[in-house]
């Protein structure tokens, strides 16, 4: 009996990376040929109807794939900066570019109607709440709230802390405060207004990572004395930059989850220039505390390590 060769794989069309059902048919490709090359692993279902290259998939980080995702569903639902779709919370923050922290990929959106009566899909929540003309913008061809009602949603939605982290960086990046608060005063009464005035309230620009905002918001959670934030320190070795310090003793608090509001992994030249700089400053008498992540959830074990290194 003779044995029957496989069926060749078909091929990918050649320019593009993103493409709906209809546009891979129209390349000569019909279900079975889709679901084959998913299945071979070089096309990735995105969503319904929608299909990225895996190749391109496979080598972007999550923050790109977070945002991916959204275009995806710009790209399935023809979705334009003339359409009725505003792109809101926690897409819009994903659109902005702004740090996120423990957020879902659920896509937003800004609705005219009622989302009830809308076919939007599992992964998607419509919201109602009216704008204004200058409360949308238009990134990359998508209609997006902007960045002041993009932190006004996203912190009415979020949890304290989530907010507290996208205020920071919408903050460092621009954002108008006295806007913002001018926008709660419209909102007054409704949920989650308080969250949003207490992170407006609370919000550094000089935090420079997710990381350093749950820090200073730990350490004044545990009412533990505050250290300045982004402390310059001279040295023999030349001026180096501390995230926070008790200048008076000499302490240095150092988050060493190093993700400076992008993707960010340290080079063996990084790694040797932090050691040198450390070797320098405990030269010139400082001590220094280093958090990571998990510390950030050992709270009496943390609070322990910094009252020790203050000498309390």
């Amino acid at each position: 009996m003779t044995a029957q060769r496989p069926v060749p794989l078909p091929a990918l069309p050649g320019s593009g990376n993103l493409w709906r059902t209809g546009q891979l048919q129209e390349e000569g490709l019909n279900d079975r040929a889709i679901k084959a090359l998913v299945l071979h692993g070089k096309l990735v279902r995105l969503r319904y109807g929608c299909y990225i290259r895996a190749e391109l998939w496979e080598k972007q980080t999550r923050t790109v794939r977070s945002r991916q995702l959204i275009r995806a569903h710009a790209h399935g639902t023809l979705t334009t900066a003339a359409g009725n779709y505003v792109y809101s919370h926690t897409s819009a923050a994903r659109l902005h570019s702004l740090c996120l922290w423990n957020v879902d990929d659920t896509i937003h959106l800004l609705l005219p109607g009622n989302p009830s009566s809308q076919r939007l899909g599992k992964d998607v929540r419509g919201h109602t709440r009216p704008w204004t003309p200058p409360e949308v913008v238009t990134l990359g061809g998508l209609r997006v709230t902007s960045l002041e009602r993009t932190v006004v949603d996203c912190a009415m939605m979020l949890g304290y802390r989530q907010a507290l982290v996208l205020t920071d960086h919408a903050l460092r990046l621009g954002a108008d405060t006295a806007l913002m608060e001018c926008m709660a005063e419209g909102l007054q009464g409704r949920r989650g207004v308080r969250t949003l005035r207490r992170a407006l309230a609370h919000a550094d620009p000089r935090s420079e990572s997710a990381g350093e905002t749950l820090t200073r918001e730990l350490l004044v959670r545990l009412k533990l004395p505050l250290p300045e934030p982004q402390v310059a320190v001279a040295t023999r070795a030349g001026r180096y930059r501390l995230d926070f310090a008790w200048k008076e003793k000499k302490v240095a608090l150092e988050f060493d989850g190093k993700t400076k509001y992008f993707d960010y992994s340290p080079t063996a030249e990084v790694l040797f220039q932090e050691r040198q700089r450390e070797k320098a400053l405990t030269e010139n008498g400082w001590t220094f505390l280093r958090l990571t992540w998990a510390d950030l959830f050992r709270e009496h074990e943390f609070k322990a390590r910094v009252l020790t290194a203050l000498g309390r």
